[in-house]
């Protein structure tokens, strides 16, 4: 085990919130929420402004509205989180090749294995001028933690936040572990938490004491040796590169339950289309089409079919997709759905009407999280509907962003990252042909948009 505090992880600050409050100065300081809208949705980050209300990630979107009534209520815009997380990672990569993402703003880095560090200083060092560069390249802020292993780099950049870095000195992990909760180390979730608690093990210095015999008897063998050594500030975790993606997919849940067939058939249809372009987009093709239905009952439904070959043929991903459908029982209702497609290689199979190779299998899985959705889409009556938080572009006022819709108006906010201040409010009709959706704007002079 290395003592040299050259592993760093970094945690982008509130990542979404802080995407929206750069992209919008009208919302700079301001509360600012992030997630899934209608009745069902769920918190994906909330702005440290809406934090201090008990607002959280993961939270029901309706209990948030009680906690923060005026904060902004924004839907995610993905595909502007995806493009600044890529110029971050690009970043990390420069430092060393041993980047390990977890998530669009979170990843561990081996600063030693790319030479930018090898004792304290060169780490804190190398600690600063990554976070001054995050910020003059994407206007936002991340918080870094610098340790000998990775859990304790995680650690040190959850102190740090916000927009801080904090430096875990060799010799001082033992001591800094000792008071805090067993939910701190890896793998301790609310079950095994509260396994340990019935023990009267709270905190990790208690696990120490309690001697690894009991934490194994406790817990078991795999699970208990495991825990016990990062008790003591032993973590032998490699950062590991980023994998080969196994699979693309893309999925949505629906604010009130899909019941009619009809309806059912077209957003299959509609997602496969969306895979399709997503694949084509990293240049692959895939074997192995995938479903996911969601029903009423929270139920969940995964049906794959693999074909003789791999493509990236709409109408082929499209056929498969409807088949799987037909073999599952959607008459009480769907709340989500999803098409995927893996087994992934970087050709193509000529053959664009391959037949499956088998019957479809059912697989469970869980979802995972909110889907992007377009700013402006068809709703029940034909009327276009405005997603909030979303950029638009009117033809005599310019660049904005949607701040509401509904009874046939849609609320718009003219301002560009790049302006002073709040900029004007106007009201049109849902319909009105000078108003239509836009990409995002750079976040800093000269940079790369959304």
């Amino acid at each position: 085990m290395r003592t040299a505090p050259t592993i760093l992880h970094l945690d982008m600050d509130a990542f979404y919130a802080s995407a929206e409050q750069a992209s919008k100065p009208s919302l700079r300081g301001k509360a600012v929420v992030v997630g899934g809208l209608g009745p069902r949705g769920v918190v994906a980050t909330a702005s440290y402004e809406a934090r201090a209300f008990g607002v959280h990630s993961a939270m029901p979107m309706a209990q948030a509205r009680r906690l923060a009534p005026n904060a902004a209520y924004l839907t995610p815009r993905f595909t502007f989180y995806r493009a600044i997380s890529d110029q971050v990672m690009e970043l990390l990569r420069a430092l060393s090749p041993l980047v390990e993402p977890l998530s669009l703003d979170e990843a561990f880095v081996d600063l030693e294995a790319g030479g930018a560090a090898w004792d304290e200083t060169s780490a804190r060092l190398a600690g600063e001028r990554l976070r001054a560069d995050i910020r003059a390249l994407t206007a936002l802020t991340g918080s870094v933690g610098l340790a000998a292993c990775k859990m304790l780099a995680k650690i040190g950049s959850e102190q740090a936040k916000p927009d801080g870095l904090v430096l875990i000195e060799p010799g001082t992990e033992r001591a800094l572990l000792g008071p805090m909760s067993v939910r701190i180390l890896p793998g301790v979730g609310p079950a095994t938490g509260d396994h340990l608690r019935r023990a009267g093990i709270t905190t990790v210095e208690e696990i120490v004491e309690a001697g690894e015999d009991e934490v194994v008897r406790l817990l078991g063998k795999a699970h208990g040796h495991g825990l016990y050594a990062m008790a003591l500030a032993r973590d032998d975790r490699e950062v590991v590169a980023e994998r080969d993606t196994k699979s693309v997919s893309v999925e949505d849940t629906y604010d009130v339950d899909i019941h009619d067939r009809v309806r059912v058939r077209m957003e299959v249809q509609r997602l496969a289309d969306r895979c399709v372009r997503r694949l084509r987009e990293a240049g692959l093709s895939g074997r192995t089409i995938v479903l996911k239905v969601r029903r009423y009952d929270f139920s969940t439904l995964t049906r794959s079919e693999t074909l003789r070959g791999p493509t990236d043929d709409p109408a082929v991903v499209r056929e498969a997709a409807a088949r799987l459908l037909e073999a599952v029982d959607t008459t009480g209702g769907v709340r989500l759905l999803g098409v995927g497609v893996s087994g992934l290689a970087d050709y193509t199979q000529e053959d664009l009407f391959a037949q499956a190779a088998g019957e479809p299998e059912p697989v469970e899985e869980e979802a995972r999280g909110v889907a992007e959705v377009p700013v402006a889409e068809a709703g029940a009556g034909g009327e276009r509907l405005w997603r909030a938080g979303h950029d638009v572009r009117h033809a005599e006022y310019g660049h904005g962003w949607v701040q509401g819709s509904g009874l046939g108006r849609v609320t718009v906010r003219f301002e560009t990252p790049l302006d002073p201040g709040p900029g004007r409010v106007r009201t049109f009709r849902t319909d009105d042909a000078a108003l239509e959706p836009a990409e995002p704007l750079p976040l800093v002079p000269g940079g790369v948009p959304g």
